[in-house]
């Protein structure tokens, strides 16, 4: 691919985006751990710092595209990266763990836009169908390097530095990121944008905000007291809101017809699938190799490799596969395979004396199913839809993602406290006070506690260790086992004979690979 000076700029300057938005959702987890200490975080709080980002990047994934075609997408995205610069900024310099928290959610909202400008710029500035294939290839490489290598990536810093420059990096990145945007970006605008589905956008944020909440908080609450069914409750009207305002939309958010198309289902259950298991668990798996297996942040970050590794080189096998067979099967197998790692860490985690060498088999078949599921699963809910419709469609998928990455952070931080307290529970006195014992299990799920008190409380360092795998061990057979019912599904819904093989999609309209 032979490109001109200027487009080769325009090209770095949209890898760089992609590259810091990738890094942004896997370097944080492997600093988790120091966060716990540093800024006496809770688990509570942890969960957020991964959420608010995830949560943020929903809120603004279809409202951006609107914007952009409107007002210029060069605008658009240069104002996306220079926000994102400044509150990488914020989260730096964050003297708090609330502090950090907002300023997560207000990094996530300029990621998740200046992702989808980059997108459109990518698409218009390379008008020819060869430059532009070669364009997003070499984007969804580097998109993928920092997804795949912000373990490492974040330990190195946190080893060298500290966790701020996690955080920090990004600044200088992002200025030059605006100098490569403004001497080689074409700008361009689309006189047909439609308007704004801003009832849609504020309905599902708030939905899917009361969910996460729900689940986070419940335990504190009371998942059956007045406070938390009025929560559950809301968050049920909101979907409910939410299917009813889009049906009657003339430009809505989501076109849920287009559900109707087996393809495109069997495919955005696949998306959903990913982020049950594979994506969710990178938030906790650091803190197993750091607290379970002692391992230091940089030891940290090359056991995750195994986890994120593989599905940066499975792409090409993936894609040989479904030219070969069909969606129907490379999408649920990819998933089973996914679902077959989980289950095999699952084995690995309980035994007597855990090493790596007992989970990163698991991790490493994890993380080739998940490169057998994303490009065909990506293809699919663009190249399955009409042509009219490849965006919306995008958008769906996008969100379909984040959503599921959101809800599930939370729930797994929920079974995992669980886990953990059913270890404590068998470990303890049957008269141990369960409020207590609550908030040693969320020390330990956080990567504290294990010096073996907790309050009034005073545990064995061997229990606590003991506890703090069997959470985990609950953990990663919910994983295996909710991929495997979500690979089942997807089956289903290909429909057996029905799949109509793949269609070339649109370029422009890749989704993310989380």
């Amino acid at each position: 691919m032979k490109l001109t000076m200027r487009d080769s700029l325009a090209l770095g300057a949209i890898c760089l985006s992609a590259l810091m938005f990738g890094l942004e959702i896997s370097s944080v987890p492997v600093i988790l751990p120091t966060l716990e200490h540093v800024l006496d975080a809770d688990f509570k709080d942890m969960q957020w710092i991964m959420n608010a980002y995830t949560i943020a990047c929903t809120t603004v994934l279809m409202a951006t595209g609107t914007l952009a075609d409107r007002f210029g997408r060069r605008l658009v995205f240069a104002i996306t990266v220079a926000a994102f610069g400044v509150t990488s900024l914020m989260c730096g310099l964050a003297p708090n763990t609330t502090v950090l928290i907002i300023s997560r959610f207000l990094q996530g909202m300029a990621g998740g836009a200046m992702f989808i400008c980059s997108i459109a710029i990518l698409s218009h500035q390379f008008q020819d169908a060869k430059a532009r294939s070669g364009a997003f290839a070499i984007w969804g490489v580097i998109s993928g390097i920092g997804l795949g290598f912000g373990p490492i990536i974040g330990g190195v810093i946190v080893a060298l530095s500290t966790w701020q420059w996690v955080f920090l990096v990004h600044a200088p990145l992002a200025l030059l990121c605006l100098a490569l945007t403004f001497g080689s970006v074409k700008e361009s605008r689309d006189p047909q944008a439609t308007k704004l589905d801003l009832p849609g956008i504020v309905i599902l944020s708030a939905a899917v905000f009361g969910l996460t909440y729900y689940i986070t908080q419940g335990a504190d609450l009371g998942f059956l007291s007045p406070t938390a069914i009025a929560i559950a409750a809301a968050t049920l009207v909101g979907l409910i809101a939410f299917v009813a305002v889009e049906r009657s939309h003339p430009h809505p958010m989501f076109d849920f017809s287009v559900f109707r198309i087996r393809d495109f289902s069997g495919a955005i259950v696949g998306c959903v699938g990913m982020n049950f298991s594979y994506w969710p668990f990178m938030v906790y798996l650091p803190i197993y190799f750091t607290v379970g297996l002692g391992y230091d942040s940089t030891e940290t970050g090359l056991a995750v490799l195994a986890y994120t590794v593989p599905f940066l080189v499975m792409s090409p096998v993936a894609q040989y596969l479904l030219l070969r067979t069909s969606p129907r099967v490379v999408i649920p197998l990819g998933l089973f395979t996914i679902g077959l790692g989980f289950i095999a860490m699952w084995l690995g985690s309980p035994v007597e004396g855990a090493s790596g060498l007992t989970v990163l088999p698991g991790a490493l078949l994890a993380g080739i199913g998940l490169g057998l599921t994303t490009t065909p699963a990506t293809n699919m809910t663009t190249g399955s839809v009409p042509a009219s419709r490849a965006g919306m469609a995008s958008g769906i998928d996008a969100s379909a993602r984040l959503i599921a990455l959101a809800v599930n952070i939370a729930i797994m931080g929920f079974v995992l406290v669980e886990g953990i307290l059913a270890g404590l529970r068998d470990a303890l006195p049957i008269t141990t006070d369960s409020g207590q014992l609550r908030v040693l299990a969320e020390r330990i799920a956080a990567g504290g506690g294990l010096e073996g008190s907790g309050g009034a409380l005073t545990v064995p360092a061997d229990a606590v260790h003991a506890a703090l795998v069997n959470g985990f061990h609950w953990v990663m057979l919910y994983g295996g086992i909710g991929v495997w019912v979500l690979a089942a599904i997807s089956f289903a819904l290909f429909g057996a004979g029905k799949s109509s093989g793949v269609s070339k999609p649109c370029p422009e309209t890749q989704a993310p690979a989380i």
